[in-house]
């Protein structure tokens, strides 16, 4: 099965950018072939914008890639968010060679000693590697979560392994305990806890349900604490109920302190605040952090009395909005307007997402509307939810439920 999705994406053109790279996932491919049967019992579930995303974006040898950029640079965020989409999609072998090349290329080979770095593509030197050793905490998350997802559905061990690899460097590399406030997730190891007691943080890194699979994985409380705090951030640094792409937050005595202006990137909220709406929205009801999360974030559906359509950008502290944004956020916000129960505004932002991710569009969306469009529809479309425990259930589980471990 690999090698005919490696020679049918080579006969449509998709770019390669390191040979090598292919004849490694080939050689890992004749290694680990026994394994990922086991994940392979049942065919692949139907996802046509997954396979289109495929085509656009994802490499023969694992790489997804973001040609909207000079560099044509993967992300650790896009690595994860890739191997998620592979796992609803019942597709193993594109999970395992995402994979791969995330290990072999972001962390060196060797998860113990390493976070994978955020950024890999073409140097100015015109030769292609890391270029930001810096981890994301959100993909150190969203790595974790999706192996302990496909270690369990998939019977992987080595997969949970990994997971479990990743959460001890994430906990030393990326929690800090904050006056005030307690256990939090900073945004990457390094740059973020600034002098003078101020902390710079990112709420749409850290979704609820992930942040619930952590914490009955490791069994650590850390985790559970690192979701009501979000949620308090959330709640406490917006006044108008919209979420900002960051805040900060600073101690004054170093046992006390709040939520202020982010000193960086100010009061804005846009393309990563988008998330924040699509993580409650997709939080189970039953949690108890679910409602305060969506009474947190009411601002966008009081934004929709003036047009249906979401603002691209919002001044969190007065609610000011101003723009459209693009088709992603329409469907970041299908989850959203599902969980609020507002089926016009939900079917307002369908009908958008449909007409621009319609095959044979001239002019289909750049790469981070695909990713949103992915993660909006396909939870839309019932293909996956998120059970209280922060495990996945998956729409192909029903179908395959032979290929399943409980």
């Amino acid at each position: 099965m690999f090698l005919s999705k490696l020679l049918s994406r080579l006969q449509t053109g998709q770019r390669l950018r390191r040979v090598g790279g292919v004849l490694a996932v080939l050689a890992a491919t004749c290694l680990t072939t026994p394994a990922i049967a086991q994940g392979n019992a049942c065919p692949s579930a139907q996802w046509p914008l997954y396979q289109d995303f495929l085509q656009r974006f994802v490499q023969p040898d694992g790489r997804v890639v973001d040609f909207s950029v000079p560099q044509l640079h993967s992300t650790s965020e896009g690595q994860s968010y890739g191997m998620f989409f592979a796992l609803i999609a019942r597709d193993a072998d594109t999970f395992e060679s995402l994979w791969r090349w995330s290990v072999g290329n972001l962390a060196g080979g060797d998860l113990s000693s390493r976070l994978p770095a955020w950024q890999w593509g073409k140097r100015q030197d015109g030769t292609w590697g890391v270029l930001d050793p810096n981890a994301a905490s959100d993909a150190d998350l969203w790595f974790a979560y999706v192996l302990l997802e496909a270690g369990r559905l998939w019977k992987r061990d080595d997969y949970i392994a990994d997971a479990h690899t990743l959460l001890k460097r994430v906990a030393q590399d990326e929690v800090v305990a904050i006056p005030g406030l307690g256990q939090m997730l900073l945004p990457a190891p390094v740059g973020f806890a600034l002098p003078d007691q101020l902390w710079r943080l990112n709420p749409s890194y850290m979704p609820v349900p992930v942040l619930r699979r952590l914490a009955a994985a490791d069994k650590q409380t850390r985790w559970n604490e690192i979701a009501s705090n979000t949620v308090r951030m959330l709640r406490e640094a917006s006044p108008k109920g919209f979420a900002a792409d960051w805040v900060g937050y600073k101690s004054l005595d170093g046992k006390t302190g709040s939520f202020v202006v982010d000193t960086v990137k100010g009061d804005v909220g846009s393309y990563d605040a988008i998330r924040n709406y699509m993580w409650a929205g997709m939080t189970p009801p039953g949690d108890a952090l679910a409602k305060p999360a969506l009474n947190a974030l009411s601002g966008m559906r009081a934004a929709a009395q003036a047009t249906p359509l979401p603002p691209e950008y919002v001044q969190v502290l007065t609610g000011v909005a101003r723009g459209t944004g693009p088709v992603g956020f329409s469907a970041a916000l299908l989850p959203y307007y599902e969980a609020l129960g507002q089926t016009a505004l939900r079917n307002a932002q369908a009908a958008r997402v449909q007409a621009a991710f319609a095959p044979g569009n001239a002019n289909p969306p750049p790469y981070y509307d695909y990713v949103l469009g992915l993660f909006g529809t396909g939870w839309s479309e019932q293909r996956y939810r998120f059970l209280p425990s922060g495990q996945l259930q998956l729409r192909w589980e029903k179908a395959c439920p032979r290929a399943t471990a409980r």
